[in-house]
């Protein structure tokens, strides 16, 4: 039996069409300038600029020196199901609240995706001077607490073929010393805990913990961030405690599942 067509929308709205078809654009057909877009959607260059700007912004694209677009993170294949991390989402909403009440900071659940680290869940703090939600962002995984985490619950083959030189032929600087990055998430494997402190973003804090399958796997990290204005190292037990406490439940929550 046919599907039915698709109904548009009553009241469509252009720009976030626009921006949806050039996303599909870049996923399926590899990439496109911005007169090539510009074409395609039937807009003036200036508008398809500042859609594919946008999209870059947000992760969905990625702009190559030969000022070629290019699907970006987000639009490629994750390591976790859509299953799976739909799952984890749903799991880990009242867990975060739950952070956020006691810690009042912003509260965050990350997945990893080859070297990347993809924020699916984001809970924002009430304070005044806060970390705003990064949820659907996609960030360098080795400058991410949780990215950190992630990558050190890799055995040293994993981890090369995750940084292999081949991968990074067109951005040789994005590559990490590994030199340098092995004996740190030596020292995060042993802790059981990442601190980032201004590593992803300026003026921002993080503290995370992993959060772990039936196995022992690292399948998350559980994170709480703040403006490092307001980081005091002294509280540094503290908010681990708490963090681990919501990763061991959030753990619990998905060991009952089928």
């Amino acid at each position: 039996m046919d599907k039915p067509l698709k109904t548009p929308p009553p009241y469509p709205i252009a720009s976030v069409d626009h921006a949806l078809r050039a996303a599909t654009i870049l996923q399926l057909e590899g990439g496109a300038t911005v007169a090539q877009l510009a074409e395609r959607l039937g807009v003036a260059r200036s508008t398809a600029h500042r859609i594919l700007a946008m999209l870059v912004y947000r992760d969905f694209a990625v702009r190559g020196e030969d000022r070629t677009y290019r699907a970006g993170p987000v639009l490629e294949l994750a390591a976790h199901s859509r299953s799976l991390v739909s799952r984890l989402r749903v799991m880990a909403l009242p867990h975060l609240h739950r952070v956020v009440e006691l810690l009042e900071e912003t509260a965050n659940l990350i997945v990893r995706a080859g070297d990347t680290a993809r924020f699916i869940a984001s809970v924002e703090c009430r304070q005044a001077l806060r970390v705003g939600s990064r949820e659907g962002m996609v960030f360098p995984a080795h400058r991410t607490t949780a990215g950190l985490l992630l990558l050190a619950d890799l055995a040293d083959e994993e981890l090369e073929d995750v940084y292999a030189i081949e991968r990074y032929r067109d951005r040789p600087a994005d590559r990490p010393d590994l030199a340098r990055l092995r004996p740190e998430l030596r020292r995060l494997r042993r802790n059981g805990f990442a601190v980032n402190r201004e590593r992803s973003e300026r003026g921002l804090v993080a503290v995370g913990v992993p959060v772990r399958d039936r196995d022992g796997t690292a399948l998350a990290g559980l994170s709480v961030s703040m403006p490092s204005v307001r980081y005091d190292p002294q509280r540094l037990r503290s908010l681990v405690a708490t963090l681990e406490a919501a990763a061991h439940a959030l753990e619990e929550d998905l060991a009952d599942q089928p």
